[in-house]
């Protein structure tokens, strides 16, 4: 048998045909008034995502560049940062500004559990000159999306700047960025934007401004007020990813005609129709109920079950490829992507593989119970978003 490829990582996403025939357009100048308008309405497109009328700035990078700019604009070497973890891209921010010379406090909490608003207000307490919290919204390596409202007003409150990685998370989980108080939030292009990897979006608030005209960390490709600058030009400072800019200005229009709201509770609906499929096929979800991330699902194998012989078979006979554990889960979990352009038919598909597969390694029968709870909480459990 013959499948097309179900590409159900975390991210990079798949892309829609419309994304596609949008990048198969010839180059353009990028300093000219045609690029300048595809930049004006990424910038308002993005901002509407993002709930925000702060500035909006787009960056030629990964997720993790527009995460590094941030401790590059409002970070000075000693300065203390708070780190609020809970798995491995919260490690990354740590490290990230361990690297700038920032004096990291670390809050940190069990893979698979949320960080605890109420630890963080303690924490933030016993550190008074700590100006800069740097938050994780969506861990995509154990599948967990934190309480990110409570926590931004947590820090907020305390009169710290609020960094959130939002990466995976903004325009699949709802996010309210000035009424929650977060002075900066990043997203990458290739998650539910629906976009190839290339380009960051950062928002800034003014008080993020404020800190960035204090911060003393050296910066150059990163630098925010050069970013600004050239963008109310209509152009970047330095050459950006055109064709990838072609993508997010399509995957915009794709998710404004569908509404966000429907985009959330699509989201929230697919990841209901994951989790019951895996635990039906005898996995274990990882992350803590109630927090359980809507862009991907993590979870722990049947006794028995060798995860990189089923993630081998998946890919090889039925085109399915899904993702490991990272740091310290390597090979101990797998995780499903669910985020950007999926449907209801891309769950079942990789369910049933899944099924397969592990009738294949001896595991367990395929009957058909992991389609049959994919089907039944589609079908009988209305939408909610988170």
């Amino acid at each position: 048998m013959t499948f097309t490829t179900q590409l159900r990582i975390p991210g990079p996403t798949p892309l829609p045909e419309r994304i596609v025939r949008a990048m198969n357009r010839p180059m353009i100048d990028h300093r000219g008034p045609e690029f300048a308008a595809i930049l004006s309405e990424i910038t308002a497109g993005a901002k509407r995502v993002f709930k925000t009328g702060n500035d909006l700035l787009l960056l030629t990078s990964s997720g993790t560049g527009g995460l590094e700019s941030a401790v590059a604009n409002l970070v000075s070497p000693g300065d203390e940062v708070v780190v609020a973890l809970c798995g491995n891209f919260g490690e990354r921010f740590a490290a990230l500004a361990a690297a700038y010379g920032a004096d990291v406090a670390r809050l940190e909490f069990d893979w698979g559990k949320p960080v605890e608003a109420s630890e963080l207000r303690g924490f933030l307490d016993q550190r008074p000159n700590a100006r800069v919290v740097l938050l994780t919204h969506n861990e995509t390596s154990t599948g967990l999306t934190n309480p990110l409202r409570e926590l931004a007003r947590v820090a907020r409150d305390a009169d710290r700047i609020v960094v959130v990685d939002g990466v995976s998370s903004i325009s699949s989980i709802d996010i309210e960025t000035d009424a929650w108080g977060i002075d900066v939030a990043v997203s990458g292009s290739q998650k539910g934007w629906m976009a190839p990897p290339g380009l960051a979006l950062v928002s800034v608030s003014e008080r993020a401004w404020e800190q960035q005209s204090k911060a003393r960390s050296p910066r150059f490709y990163f630098d925010w007020k050069e970013a600004k600058t050239w963008a109310e030009k209509g152009m970047t400072p330095f050459t950006p990813a055109v064709p990838v800019a072609f993508a997010l200005h399509e995957g915009l229009r794709m998710l404004e005609e569908e509404g966000l709201d429907h985009v959330y509770e699509r989201h929230a609906r697919l990841a209901r129709a994951t989790q019951a499929g895996l635990k039906a096929l005898g996995f274990h979800l990882f992350a803590q109920d109630g927090y359980r991330s809507n862009t991907v699902t993590s979870a722990l194998p049947p006794h028995g079950l060798d995860i990189a012989a089923l993630r081998k078979l998946l890919d090889n006979k039925y085109g399915v490829v899904i993702a490991g554990g990272q740091g310290k889960m390597t090979g101990k979990m797998v995780r499903v992507g669910h985020l950007g352009a999926v449907a209801e038919g891309d769950v079942v598909q990789v369910i049933w593989a899944i099924e397969q597969a592990l009738e294949e390694l001896d595991i367990a029968p395929a009957d058909g119970r992991g389609v049959a709870a994919v089907t039944a909480s589609v079908q009988g459990v209305p939408a909610t978003s988170r």
